[in-house]
């Protein structure tokens, strides 16, 4: 595999400056993945290489609202926010297209009396994108439809519709393809009404009363959209029900509005979900695995963990937030296995990552990178460090822009710099063919002076060669031993369930041992690099 290794960057900063240092780059160590990061803040959007130093922006006369996606062709696919006839948390409302250069050349609002666009949205490969809107019922059609009606405001119950647009003119789009929540509804509160059945004999179906007492007609408040376009699925953040839903898009608008048809059969019905089974009566609150959870993702392919999924997992200690992986289970017909009674799977994650400083109350975002590390935004903080598999922190800077009043000047609290999300791309993205890439100043107003250079080394990397690499006894009492049949020289470390290292070892023996008589009983995680820098999930153990 050949691989852009980057950067070799020494940064330096004086003890005084140090101590004074409030925004803007913090850390850029060598293992560090060099690229552009791309962050929306106020009105501007901006471009900065690794230095932090700016290399685009584009200038929209509108609040984000909330995602923001630079495209393969170099235009800029950014959300906006707008009044109407909705309010909430992530309101949008407004799409726009903007050049290279930063002129506008496509706008759509997509917003009325009867919907809204919310969060986000998500680019697709052939040239259209999805989006995330409310879409209004009203108390009358709620209370047909099997609602509570203690369970609702004046302004009715709010589900959630996906639609896919093809843009067109400069201000012009056409709804490809539709999804909508509200026809994929159980409720088991009056059997007079439409949707009736046993809760828990439907996890395919969205129970209408869910969660019990909520009044907020933003019923679910869907935070997060991703396509997997290998599946043609679509994964979907239901905050409100501290779960994500994955849908199939090989339906037609017709059979997504029903319960059958498409490559898994199964309409627009949902495939998958996970993290709170308490949601379709499969569980209780102690099987929650997320809290007010953003940003889900499918791992690309060449990552450690590819194919599996990801998101930013806001509350899950309360006051402290985590990056949780896991592998949905997959049965021989390639479709989401679900036992009987029980419900989805995994029980375990494959990884997580935290530390005590880690949190975010709301928005938020995670995604891999091409060495596999991981790009963090703390949105409530405009935070955003890179960490690798082994949970150490690479690269961190705190965006420096206030919502407020545009950026702050070096030493200065910027206050609101809150961000939705943030996204690097690698140094060779199409979208950077032929543009003027040279850095410019900091982001930040009367930067400090420092030393930030980055030299990118193009290197052939071997072929991974951790194949051979394997667990010898997953129930461990004393000693874990990993096989190493190459002989090649290696780096194991063993992971608690709360991501922190309690063991490492390096070794090119055929066996190594790594002694765990010390840790408490309890799951593990094992993580193996080589001197490629290649990781590979060696999988959990349990310590006995």
């Amino acid at each position: 595999m050949i691989r852009n290794l980057s950067l070799y960057v020494f940064l330096l900063f004086t003890t005084q400056l140090l101590a004074q240092q409030t925004v803007g780059l913090f850390e850029n160590t060598p293992e560090a993945y060099n690229g552009y990061t791309l962050f929306s803040s106020n009105e501007t959007t901006y471009l900065i290489d690794n230095c932090g130093a700016i290399v685009n922006t584009w200038q929209s006369a509108y609040q984000p609202g909330n995602s923001v996606y630079l495209l393969e062709n170099g235009t800029l696919l950014r959300t906006a926010r707008i009044p109407g006839a909705f309010s909430g948390g992530g309101i949008g409302g407004r799409i726009e297209l903007f050049s290279w250069e930063g002129s506008l050349l496509w706008a759509y609002e997509h917003a009325n009396f009867d919907y809204h666009h919310h969060h986000d949205i998500e680019p697709l490969p052939n040239g259209n994108f999805l989006l995330v809107a409310w879409e209004r019922m009203s108390p009358t059609d709620a209370i047909a439809n099997g609602r509570n009606p203690e369970g609702m405001e004046t302004d009715g119950v709010w589900p959630e519709q996906i639609i896919e647009i093809e843009m067109q003119g400069t201000d012009q789009a056409v709804w490809v393809w539709e999804w909508h929540l509200r026809d994929h509804l159980v409720q088991d509160f009056d059997s007079t009404k439409d949707n009736f059945g046993i809760i828990t004999d439907h996890p395919e179906l969205v129970n209408f009363n869910f969660p019990n007492g909520d009044t907020n007609p933003d019923w679910n408040h869907v935070n997060a959209i991703s396509y997997n376009a290998h599946l043609n699925q679509i994964a979907i953040s239901a905050h409100r029900f501290n779960e994500i839903w994955i849908i199939d898009h090989s339906t037609t608008t017709a059979e997504a509005a029903g319960h059958s048809g498409g490559q898994s059969g199964k309409g627009g019905d949902l495939l998958y979900r996970w993290g709170n089974p308490l949601a379709y009566d499969r569980g209780t609150t102690s099987d929650q695995e997320l809290f007010s959870q953003h940003d889900i993702r499918w791992i690309p392919e060449g990552h450690p963990f590819e194919g599996q999924l990801m998101v930013y997992n806001n509350q899950k200690f309360g006051d402290q937030s985590a990056v949780d992986i896991w592998s949905p289970p997959i049965n021989s017909d390639q479709n989401y296995n679900l036992i009987e009674n029980q419900p989805y799977g995994p029980d375990e994650l494959t990884w997580t990552y935290t530390n005590p400083d880690l949190f975010s109350s709301r928005i938020s975002g995670a995604h891999t990178l091409p060495n596999d590390n991981i790009l963090i935004c703390e949105g409530v903080k405009g935070k955003f460090t890179e960490v690798t598999l082994a949970g150490e922190m690479v690269w961190s800077y705190i965006n420096p822009v206030s919502r407020n009043s545009g950026p702050v000047a070096q030493g200065n609290d910027p206050g609101v710099n809150s961000t939705f999300r943030v996204t690097r791309y690698t140094a060779d993205y199409s979208a950077f063919t032929g543009r003027d890439l040279t850095p410019g100043d900091p982001v930040e107003l009367n930067p400090f002076t420092h030393d930030c250079t980055i030299s990118t080394i193009t290197a052939t990397v071997p072929q991974r060669s951790l194949s051979t690499l394997f667990i010898k006894n997953t129930l461990v009492e004393e000693v874990l031993f990993v096989i190493n049949e190459e002989q090649q020289l290696v780096d194991i470390k063993v992971f608690n369930g709360m991501g922190k290292m309690v063991l490492q070892s390096n070794s090119e023996e055929e066996t190594i041992a790594l002694p765990m008589t010390y840790l408490p009983n309890g799951m593990y995680f094992v993580l193996a690099k080589n001197l490629s820098n290649e990781f590979k999930s060696l999988g959990k153990i349990i310590k006995m």
